[in-house]
């Protein structure tokens, strides 16, 4: 497995993976070589998942998940050189939002502008009691630009994240939970165990199904019904050939626990 700079990768479990910001010293803040880290690993993903059925992404420390861009770097940037270190972000951001495999975002801290926009590239989001977002971008005179203007609207409803944006506020897990947006949030130190142990459940089940149904709901969402069931049946064609259906169906008859291959 490549070595990266502001990432550590880890594999906790068999097919189980966690990726953390791993620049706790800047409260894990995206640089342009964060960037470039997560674009290459992700984007190494969409090629070859390379056996992983579920992914966490989460920060270093127990400050933050991560605090948005870093501006002691973009301090003096030009124009030109603000372009070209946020395409190396856009990137990576739609590298997260294209894996294949699964990604639970394990906030655990703060996730303040492009850390919220990161958390909500992934699939869903389990949150620290004392986790906080905001998408403080407009302070700066700039909008969000990882996608927030996008996976937030369709997270806590349109209204809502324009007054999010528009005041740039920070808001809590709890409140984060309630809008729809984080699926549970957890007691600081039952936040890992408890995402490692959902993961490892997701994991455990087939993972051509599993790719195969992010694949019909990421898609279909966007879509109308009539296409959307359209993708679902084309996706749900694509396990019925694979030994994975013909092993769940054996271990169900068989009264045991199914061992998937991934074909």
């Amino acid at each position: 497995m490549t070595e990266y700079e502001t990432l550590h990768y880890d594999e906790i479990s068999d097919h189980v993976a966690q990726i953390t910001l791993n620049r706790p010293a800047a409260a894990n803040a995206l640089n342009t070589q964060m960037g470039r880290d997560l674009l290459a690993l992700f984007s190494g993903l969409i090629l070859d998942a390379r056996g992983l059925r579920c992914l966490i992404l989460t920060g270093a420390g127990d400050r933050a998940f991560c605090a948005g861009g870093d501006l002691r770097e973009r301090n003096g940037m030009s124009d030109a050189d603000w372009a070209r270190q946020h395409a190396i972000f856009e990137q990576a951001f739609y590298a997260i939002m294209d894996c294949p495999v699964p990604i639970i975002a394990a906030v655990n801290g703060a996730a303040y502008g492009g850390g919220t926009e990161m958390a909500l590239a992934c699939d869903f989001i389990h949150a620290a009691e004392g986790a906080r977002f905001a998408l403080t971008e407009p302070r700066l005179g700039i909008i969000p630009g990882g996608g927030g203007t996008q996976t937030l609207p369709r997270a806590v409803g349109l209204r809502r994240a324009k007054e999010l944006i528009f005041s740039t506020r920070p808001f809590s897990a709890a409140e984060a939970e309630s809008w729809g947006m984080v699926n549970r949030v957890w007691p600081e130190e039952r936040l890992m165990p408890g995402v490692a142990e959902l993961a490892r459940t997701i994991a455990a089940n087939g993972p051509i199904a599993v790719r195969q149904a992010k694949r019909a709901m990421t898609m279909g969402f966007e879509t109308d019904l009539k296409t959307g069931l359209a993708l679902e049946i084309e996706a749900y064609n694509r396990t019925v050939p694979t030994a994975d259906r013909r092993e769940g169906v054996l271990a169900f008859n068989e009264k045991r626990a199914p061992h998937f291959s991934g074909t």
